[in-house]
């Protein structure tokens, strides 16, 4: 079963991707390759967009979360949809910018940013700066003052929600490296210092409670949180806050076990819960900020390899080589990752061998996935795995010094490259 709707299978029996033979693709720009579908992308956005609107009274923002995946033609994308854009580094930031992106829509993230970017966020003006911690909120009121700049802000709160994900990547509990801590009576402290500091304007709140969630409780139960914060906040400081920011972690299909909802029908049901309590704490509806990004990049992706050797091993398993690995795709080395992946050309045959995807890193942990059913293999196949349109560009590395590969945009049966591919010459540029 192919997941992403942008997947067909053309009369060759060929893996189509946005209405282009995913084999020609190879042929025409090489392996590995990450494609892309424009239209995927856009429509994620514009359901997002369109959920906000229809359902928070006040109005709100969708906040693309670039580390998800971050080039100058995503950013286009982002700032022709009308959305926001979520910044988690300089990097990202700069990347943004440089295609002129409104610095007033975008939210500029992370638990220890340097004094440069700091400042570099006052300069291009963002609109929030996203405070992670009590030291940061210190540092910036004395930059912004030190500027003759006002600071718009957010206070990243840690609301103490357990999302059911990996371990790494449940950002919303206690333990955690990233915002303040709501119980211990961090957050009020940081709030009421806040509102003291000069070169500080206090907006509203964050959270963000983890990634990859298919349940609508989570976020339910964080709306519930913070506005009751939000009402503590204004009982014991006079201060009202009319922005709430909820971050993102809607979850995707990887595999037939993963069972996403409709991105109107997470919106429904939590700003239905946000809408009701707003009314019985006799506070105005914030205006709501989401940030998906794995939900919007993700489905429109796939990657493209050759397949080389094949090796196995009677009774144990059987390894199928391709030429990326770990530099293209680190998610399954770091955390076991699912995917479903076909052989681009035979994907209308049966899927009845097993294998296990090895990268051509010299790291035995480069592995795409273990035992996953495939089509049969023999030298010189192009593999497609899909849904890796988030986090696999952003965590590529230059491991074994392989250059990076392209990534492709596709849309209605056109195909441009957006990223190059690096050369070698690219991998010693800064070499002295």
């Amino acid at each position: 079963m192919l997941y992403p709707e942008t997947l067909n299978v053309n009369e060759h029996g060929h893996l189509t991707i946005g209405g282009c033979d995913t084999v020609e693709l190879a042929n025409r720009y090489g392996t590995p390759l990450y494609v892309m579908d424009e239209n995927v992308i856009r429509k994620a956005l514009r359901d997002y967009k369109k959920s906000i609107d229809e359902n928070y009274q006040n109005g709100g923002m969708v906040a693309y979360a670039s580390k998800a995946c971050c080039f100058k033609e995503i950013c286009r994308i982002v700032m022709q949809e009308g959305c926001g854009i979520d910044v988690v580094s300089g990097g990202e930031l700069y990347t943004a910018m440089q295609v002129g992106f409104p610095a007033e829509r975008i939210y500029f993230h992370g638990n220890n940013k340097t004094v440069a970017e700091l400042r570099m966020a006052l300069d291009y003006g963002v609109g929030r700066i996203v405070v992670d911690n009590i030291t940061e909120l210190h540092l910036l009121s004395e930059i912004a003052a030190s500027m003759e700049k006002t600071a718009d802000i957010y206070l990243r709160i840690t609301p103490g929600i357990e999302a059911h994900t990996h371990d790494f990547i449940k950002t919303g509990q206690i333990d955690s490296k990233f915002g303040i801590t709501l119980e211990n009576g961090d957050a009020l402290n940081a709030v009421k210092t806040a509102t003291e500091l000069i070169g500080i304007s206090l907006k509203g709140l964050h959270c963000h409670i983890g990634s990859q969630i298919f349940d609508e409780q989570p976020f339910i139960h964080a709306a519930e949180v913070m506005l009751n914060f939000i009402a503590q906040i204004r009982e014991q400081t006079g201060v009202v806050l009319n922005e709430l920011n909820l971050g993102g972690g809607f979850g995707v299909r990887y595999t037939d076990k993963d069972s996403p909802k409709e991105y109107s029908e997470y919106m429904r049901l939590v700003s239905a819960v946000l809408n009701e309590k707003a009314e019985k704490l006799n506070l105005p509806v914030p205006y709501i900020v989401i940030e998906p990004g794995r939900s919007i990049v993700a489905p429109a992706g796939i990657t493209l390899y050759t397949v080389g050797s094949i090796k196995e091993i009677p009774g144990i398993r059987s390894y199928l080589s391709i030429d990326g690995g770990m530099t293209d795709n680190p998610r399954y080395a770091l955390y076991k990752s699912p995917y479903t992946a076909v052989v681009a050309n035979k994907a209308d045959r049966p899927a009845d061998c097993v294998y296990t995807i090895a990268g051509r890193c010299c790291e035995s942990g480069d592995l795409i996935q273990e035992n996953i059913k495939l089509q049969r293999c023999q030298r010189g196949d192009i593999l497609a795995v899909l849904t890796t349109g988030a986090y696999n560009y952003s965590m590529s590395s230059n491991y074994n010094r392989i250059p990076r590969p392209a990534v492709v945009m596709v849309r209605d049966g056109v195909s441009r490259i957006v990223v190059k591919a690096e050369s070698y010459e690219d991998l010693v540029r800064n070499d002295i």
